[in-house]
């Protein structure tokens, strides 16, 4: 079985990399604990991985397999001229009631405050949905942002909260950097530059 090209999303490519993003995080530790309620997951978590692609995919830096099937969502280095408004959790005030905003800061600043100080490209998201799992397309989107951050010579970060992932990251190369215990266990790992 052949891989499928791997291209840099478009904004055409939003709604089948939020809808592939929203079924596969359905289980997920985070996404459960910011959005716990059945009916609402899927509204909320839409908004959320909605927010999160706009704000990255004019930085050419979402990378998806089979027309957004399989997603890597990447945040390169800040750039001081672009990002200067850092809003993390903002962008969603108009997008969830008190409680769920409140849920999404708490743990957008726990996780940003256990991140390194040095320029890093960050992968904020990785998913594939559960129709194409199993095919090792998250695998190869991911190792497209880690060719990108190895050319410009900086270490990658993640967060997972799932622990299950923690050995699979551990075998694509990554090491636990650091461990979270709230709002939601999770562990910060980071991978050096080849």
């Amino acid at each position: 079985m052949t891989t499928p090209e791997i291209t840099i999303a478009t904004p055409a490519d939003r709604d089948a990399v939020v809808g592939s993003l929203v079924a596969a995080f359905v289980k997920d530790p985070v996404l459960r604990y910011l959005f716990p309620d059945e009916d609402t997951y899927p509204v909320h978590a839409a908004a959320f991985f909605g927010h999160l692609f706009d704000k990255r995919v004019h930085r050419s830096s979402i990378w998806t397999i089979g027309a957004g099937a399989s997603v890597a969502i990447w945040e390169p280095p800040a750039d001081p001229a672009t990002d200067g408004h850092d809003d993390r959790g903002g962008g969603f005030a108009g997008h969830f009631p008190a409680d769920v905003l409140a849920r999404v800061q708490a743990y957008d600043d726990a996780v940003h405050a256990a991140l390194p100080t040095v320029p890093f490209w960050y992968l904020g998201v990785l998913g594939t949905h559960p129709d194409h799992a199993g095919r090792g397309w998250g695998r190869a989107v991911m190792r497209a942002g880690l060719a990108r951050a190895a050319a410009d010579g900086l270490p990658t970060v993640l967060e997972t909260s799932n622990p299950a992932n923690v050995e699979l990251y551990r075998r694509a190369g990554w090491e636990v950097a650091g461990h979270l215990p709230e709002p939601v266990p999770t562990w910060i790992m980071r991978q050096q530059p080849l």
